[in-house]
């Protein structure tokens, strides 16, 4: 056979209907994606167990004599059943084999073996079906072999209907036994202090351990790999963008005039995010900044300094966001905060794939002949009729909406354009050093003076049923005061819902099974509740068309709309000063982050913020607490520990996995945070010592072949 390669196709080792289902399951083309789908699980042969007491539904291995065997057709389908009876002198069972009629022959009465296979049972009898076995004349070895037998543990896969588990492990044999030596991308150094595996071994020991101790280092070793090519990867391509000319944006009289118009001071950590980003914007090459901040903390007003600095020397600057409706809210307030005066200079403009065609091409020729030196839009910014005159900043906002090819695509509309990401969801050090490693992190934590606050209750209806009615009698009194509403729901229409809901393994313990309140339910309830009669209640959610979205954005930011019914399509950027209630419907739904962004939403002018997470969580469960940890604080920072504790692993990432990020098997980035920090360091050292990887062919070939295509293009557009 010849010798298997990491990069080897599978197709021309396990066959095309094989490498079809493994690419249609798993995504899986080469070895090396094959060797890289990790067991789940461990399990055992399970010990001699007295066939009297077999478990259903185990795995189990015991040592028989055969009493009797019998073959016969089968009734209703082709083919023949061998039956055979065996027993350990306390009790019988039933083996069957189906169309194996050459086991009669060593299957004799008197034969004495081990009998190894999952226990089932068939017309209240329990069996093993189709079991493995080995025949011994020797007692004494029988009992040996079955005992060392016992103590391997067999591997459990992630599996689907087309790939079981136990046919993986037959693919996966097949191919460790053709494999050659596996390029090594750790440091002698590193391996040697931790005593970790090579990695053929490590491989080998994952897929065919002989014992715990070969799973567990080879575990080990893994996932000190997946530490150490990710952050080699992320701070290659940092060097990359360093090793970039950048076109330098000295500071002029456009921010001079800005500053001097600002109706307010500064916060401290405002000016020093600033001045960060106004010293990257002169620099040699092009800035790389994640700015993370609360809701209202100014990352806006940061993003757009940096844009007058960029349009200072005709520079243009693009901001994409992840909706249409935040994209829209962005440009209102960029034309609001830049005033009468800068606004007709910079001529912010709109560009969305929702735009009437007109407007559209108007936006496009701006933006192409460099007329818009601001330029605000979705994804239609990254369409290829979209191109700049000299763009110079990309601004990606909400960055967990975008993965890092969305935000390099955006910057080869320029030469070497800077780039600049905003985020409201706070990030703890470990995240932002595995899915941000190649930006430097900026972050504002001082919030503008004169803001009321905002309170947070829970309203526990499982409790207390009357709080329900409650809760609309609060937000009546406060339309009645003079002030606006927001009801957030988890859906458009419960009644319709089906597969957008959450499957159990999502859930957590106290959510409930199923939403309940829809904004077509919500603005059916408030329709009839006799306090809302001289109440404008409106609806918006992601299904209705962007001019119709947009209405009603502006409808209610100017005070049209007393109530607004809506979704998470609310969730950031949206910005209304009047607006002073938000209430949260079945808020054990939303994660940690997702409920402190919509908290955000109120309390933003002088109006103090009240917000109600209505939940029906019975109170000590997992679902509840997650409510009353919001409840109990409005630093986002603090809440976002908060929120890695509570999920555990589960999903840390979000959706800035993509890439390189979506290699990480085994890695845990909470629980594996002192691991990440230091893979970081020598990881550094690496690239400082030997910058093209010519001295670590191993490190070089892994971080080819676990960056994604998509990616590995983007970095190379950097």
């Amino acid at each position: 056979m010849v010798t298997l390669t990491l990069e080897t196709r599978l197709d021309g080792v396990v066959g095309g209907k094989t490498a079809t289902a493994l690419e249609k399951s798993f995504a899986m083309r080469t070895v090396g994606d094959l060797v890289a789908h990790y067991p789940r699980r461990y399990a055992r042969r399970g010990e001699l167990t007295p066939i009297a007491s077999l478990p259903l539904g185990e795995p189990v291995t015991i040592v028989a004599e055969v009493v009797r065997a019998n073959e016969r057709r089968m009734q209703n389908r082709k083919g023949s059943l061998l039956e055979v009876q065996i027993s350990d002198g306390q009790g019988t069972l039933s083996l069957t084999f189906f169309n194996q009629p050459w086991r009669v022959k060593d299957l004799t009465p008197g034969r004495r073996g081990i009998f190894a296979g999952k226990v089932g049972e068939y017309r209240g009898a329990t069996q093993l079906a189709n079991p493995d076995y080995e025949l011994f004349d020797d007692e004494v070895l029988a009992r040996h072999a079955a005992e060392m037998k016992a103590n391997v543990p067999i591997p459990i896969y992630p599996a689907t209907s087309t790939v079981a588990s136990w046919q993986f492990t037959k693919i996966v044999n097949l191919v460790l036994d053709g494999l050659g030596d596996v390029p090594e991308p750790l440091p002698d150094e590193l391996r040697g202090r931790h005593e970790l595996a090579s990695a053929r071994d490590a491989i080998e020991w994952i897929h065919r351990p002989r014992s715990e101790e070969e799973y567990g280092l080879a575990r080990r070793t893994l996932r000190m790999q997946e530490a150490f090519v990710l952050q080699a990867a992320l701070l290659q391509q940092r060097n990359l963008v360093r090793a970039l000319s950048a076109t330098g944006r000295a500071p002029g009289t456009l921010l001079e005039r800005f500053d001097a118009s600002l109706p307010f001071e500064r916060t401290p950590d405002q000016v020093s995010v600033g001045a960060q980003i106004e010293r990257d914007l002169q620099g040699d090459w092009p800035m790389n900044r994640l700015v993370q901040g609360e809701v209202g903390s100014g990352k806006t007003l940061v993003a757009l300094r940096a844009m007058l600095q960029v349009a200072e020397s005709g520079g243009q600057s693009a901001l994409i966001a992840p909706t249409e409706v935040l994209a829209g809210q962005h440009l209102r307030s960029i034309a609001r905060m830049l005033g009468p005066g800068l606004a007709p200079e910079l001529m912010p403009t709109l560009l969305t794939g929702q735009q009437p065609a007109a407007d559209r091409r108007k936006a496009a020729l701006r933006t192409a002949s460099g007329q818009a030196r601001i330029v605000v839009g979705t994804h239609a910014l990254l369409s290829e009729s979209t191109t700049f005159a000299d763009l110079g900043l990309v601004v990606v906002d909400e960055q967990h909406r975008f993965g890092v090819e969305q935000r390099e695509a955006l910057r080869a509309k320029g030469t070497s354009p800077h780039a600049l990401v905003l985020t409201a969801t706070p990030i703890p050090r470990t995240v932002a050093m595995t899915v941000f490693g190649d930006l430097d992190v900026s972050t504002i934590r001082t919030m503008p003076a004169g803001r009321a606050g905002i309170q947070t209750f829970v309203a526990p209806i499982a409790d207390k049923p009357a709080w329900f009615g409650r809760v609309w009698d609060r937000v009546a009194e406060e339309v009645v005061a003079g002030h606006q509403a927001f009801v957030v729901c988890a859906a458009i229409d419960s009644e319709a819902l089906s597969k957008d809901e959450k499957s159990d393994d999502q859930k957590l313990e106290g959510e409930a099974e199923r939403t309940r309140w829809g904004v077509v339910q919500v603005a059916d309830l408030l329709s009839r509740h006799p306090a809302f009669g001289g109440i404008r209640v409106e609806i918006l959610h992601g299904k209705m068309p962007s001019d119709e979205k947009d209405a009603v954005m502006q409808a209610f930011a100017r005070g049209e709309i007393d109530v607004l019914v809506a979704t998470t399509v609310v969730e950031v950027g949206v910005d209304v000063a009047n607006a002073s209630t938000m209430v949260i419907l079945e808020a054990d739904r939303f994660g940690v982050s997702q409920l402190h962004q919509l908290r955000g939403r109120v309390g933003r002018g002088g109006v103090p913020g009240l917000c109600l997470l209505v939940t029906e969580s019975p109170a000590g469960t997992p679902a509840r607490q997650r409510v009353e940890a919001v409840a109990a604080t409005l630093d986002g920072f603090e809440l976002a520990e908060v929120d890695l504790e509570l999920r555990g692993e589960g999903d840390v990432l979000g959706d800035a996995q993509s890439g390189a990020r979506s290699s990480l098997k085994l890695l845990r980035v909470v629980k594996d945070a002192d691991l990440i920090a230091e893979a970081r360091v020598v990881a550094e050292r690496v690239l400082q010592e030997d910058p093209a990887l010519i001295r670590h062919p191993g490190l070089e070939a892994e971080i080819e072949r676990r960056v994604g295509i998509q990616e590995r293009a983007a970095f190379a557009r950097a």
